[in-house]
């Protein structure tokens, strides 16, 4: 049961579900993820996604084994994707009950009421060795957006109001490489809910002198575009798409809409990774969650934080990069349990977790940068995982835990942009103006570098984490960010800014040509080898 809700009764036996069963991959050892990370973009050899699907995906004895077990409890198949490695199902609450051997239960919660289940989910010998997750029995919201909407006065320690930014111009500061807009390069942007307007975009756009970039949308379990249900959610995704389309408005932008469950997770995230019509070259993910309470149990199961974590390990091998919003609460990360926090999936080892500072700028040129940190629920996510293990290339860098026990794992974030709401980015939705951050504006911010600097090395710098903290990070292609901490509350002791990688910052924020240069790459638009779309 999650943490706060209250326990309403046993679920309508009679309601019919949609479950997600994952299958294995027909190859237990594929290439690790680290050895690509490692090898400068321009000496990888990628492979296509059909080519992955061949050495990858599931087997179809595996699947047959899944439907003639769907078959025995009265389970009917939806679909099966050797490619994505999915089973659809669908069944009452009483068949998938008796067919996992759990118990599922209504509760009522703050965020919502939802479906849990009591027990863990059991499999018979015919197909235990088969599946790896199932997802769906379930219900409870996993996502929250990482946006957050700038004050007209200052709240507990912020700093009075300060200037904004349009994208274009937080891209300036940052120096991203000239004479390239992303061209020939596809931008998926993971989205939980809400939805955008096209009067919207053409608006926006068109107030920055820049064409509105090609934009389409990809339903997941049912769920779509649908601006106007969510204000919240309407506005992170306008604050993706015109982050992103507005410092790479060449790049087509493919948003990918799935529900905020667990199920909803593991779904979009295998949807586009293997998808064959878009091929996105780097993915976006503003939306996230803490990973879970000491004392109460992690919010996040095993088998999805595995799920997800192999689905982002597939990226390596596709030549995908993929960022992650690190948090809006600093090290409480809206737990407030006295206990540091970091949020998934930005501690995945196989994500580029993007961390948030207050940038100030005089003259077109940035006059300071510091640490994020406007007091409780404004401050940049940043510190160290419990449940993903430090990854070898983090090992000597990252520190132990501030919490008790002083555990070493993954550290959080690898990077940083401006993410304070009061040195915030000018957005339009709903067809009004606002000033929004957070660090879900980081995340598309270094979506956009990336295609950029995609766009001249003619190949996808794909996943370099490994390559980032063994040499990238030191090179110069990043401002050092040295003051402040990520301790909004003020009780907790979070993790202070320093020379090199910290956990409120990472390496620093993007020195975008130099940065470009560093993977081999120039900003003349000529050296560019990838052919528009």
């Amino acid at each position: 049961m999650r943490h706060g809700s209250r326990l309403i009764g046993l679920a309508d036996p009679g309601e019919r579900l949609e479950i997600t069963v994952r299958v294995r991959s027909r190859n237990p050892t594929p290439t690790p993820a680290e050895k690509i990370g490692a090898l400068p973009p321009l000496q990888r050899r990628y492979l296509s996604r059909e080519e992955f699907a061949a050495a990858n995906g599931a087997a179809p004895a595996d699947l047959a084994r899944v439907r003639s077990f769907a078959a025995k409890h009265g389970l009917k198949v939806l679909s099966a994707n050797p490619a994505e490695r999915n089973v659809k199902l669908s069944g009452t609450v009483r068949a998938l009950s008796a067919a996992f051997q759990v118990k599922l239960m209504e509760y009522s919660h703050p965020d919502g009421n939802y479906r849990g289940r009591i027990g863990s989910i059991h499999l018979p010998a015919s197909v235990a060795d088969v599946v790896q997750g199932v997802f769906g029995l379930d219900n409870r919201r996993q996502a929250r957006p990482h946006l957050v909407r700038r004050l007209s006065r200052s709240r507990g320690k912020a700093p009075a109001p300060a200037s904004t930014f349009t994208a274009p111009q937080v891209a300036g500061l940052y120096n991203f490489p000239p004479g390239l807009d992303g061209t020939g390069e596809c931008i998926g942007i993971i989205e939980f809910g809400g939805g955008y307007r096209a009067t919207d975009l053409k608006a926006y756009f068109g107030k920055l002198g820049i064409a509105v970039p090609s934009v389409t949308s990809v339903a997941v379990d049912g769920v779509s575009n649908s601006p106007g249900k969510d204000p919240d959610a309407d506005g992170e995704v306008a604050l993706d798409i015109e982050v992103a389309g507005a410092v790479a408005p060449g790049a087509k932008i493919v948003v990918y809409f799935a529900p905020f469950t667990e199920q909803g997770w593991v779904d979009v995230l295998t949807k586009a990774m293997n998808d064959t019509a878009n091929k996105p070259s780097v993915i976006s993910i503003s939306w996230g969650f803490a990973e879970g309470e000491p004392v109460q149990g992690f919010e996040w199961t095993q088998q999805t934080v595995q799920a997800v974590n192999e689905t982002l390990q597939s990226a390596a091998a596709l030549g995908v990069s993929v960022l992650a919003a690190s948090g809006d609460d600093g090290s409480n990360e809206q737990i407030g349990d006295g206990h540091a926090h970091v949020d998934f999936p930005a501690a995945s080892p196989y994500v580029l977790g993007c961390g948030g500072t207050r940038l100030m700028a005089s003259g077109g040129q940035i006059a300071n940068e510091v640490v994020w940190n406007d007091g409780p629920g404004s401050g940049g996510g940043g510190g160290i995982s419990d449940m993903n293990p430090l990854p070898n290339w983090q090992s000597g860098i990252v520190p132990p835990s501030v919490n008790p026990g002083g555990h070493v794992g993954r550290g959080v974030p690898d990077v940083c942009g401006d993410a304070d709401p009061q040195t915030g980015y000018q957005i339009l939705y709903g067809g009004k103006n606002a000033v929004v951050g957070g660090t879900s504006a980081v995340a598309p911010l270094w979506a956009g570098l990336l295609a950029r600097i995609n766009q001249s090395l003619g190949t996808p710098v794909g996943y370099f984490n490994p390559l980032l903290y063994a040499k990238l990070g030191t090179a110069g292609g990043f401002r050092d960010i040295v003051q402040g901490n990520n301790d909004t509350t003020g009780n907790i002791g979070g993790y202070a800014a320093g020379k090199g990688w910290d956990a409120c910052t990472g390496w620093g924020s993007p020195i975008g040509a130099v940065l470009l240069a560093s993977f081999g790459g120039s900003a003349s638009p000529q050296n560019s080898r990838r052919a528009p779309p």
